[in-house]
């Protein structure tokens, strides 16, 4: 599966923003789904994961209660809904994908080419 994200940008703290990540094949809905991120001088980062079905969530504490990730298995696309922007919100964002039992935290091989967030104080 090859993943696209986009819907990155330069927003003001506050606001909000919404990523997508559309995936080539029509069988999206068998991968589990996350979202990493990779912060200016730092390594990437877990920030949210959801499960095939979109039942079952994870979100890292730093972004839970203002991002919300969703899925359209119709549409084979992801969302990544992100609400009240922080400065330290700025980084590439990653959609990655997953095959198997559903484990959050698990290894995610495949991953898409990444998406700018810039959030600006």
């Amino acid at each position: 599966v090859q993943l696209q994200a986009s819907g990155g940008g330069l927003v003001q703290a506050g606001t909000s923003l919404r990523l997508s990540c559309v995936a080539s094949t029509d069988t999206f809905s068998l991968y589990h789904m996350a979202w990493f991120r990779q912060r200016p001088g730092k390594g990437s980062e877990f920030v949210v994961a959801i499960d095939r079905s979109g039942d079952k969530t994870l979100y890292s504490d730093t972004v839970a209660g203002r991002f919300t990730i969703s899925r359209d298995n119709a549409k084979n696309t992801l969302y990544l809904q992100m609400n009240s922007l922080k400065p330290e919100d700025t980084g590439v964002y990653y959609c990655a994908a997953r095959e198997g039992v559903y484990y959050a935290l698990g290894e995610y091989p495949t991953w898409g080419q990444g998406t700018l967030v810039t959030v600006s104080s």
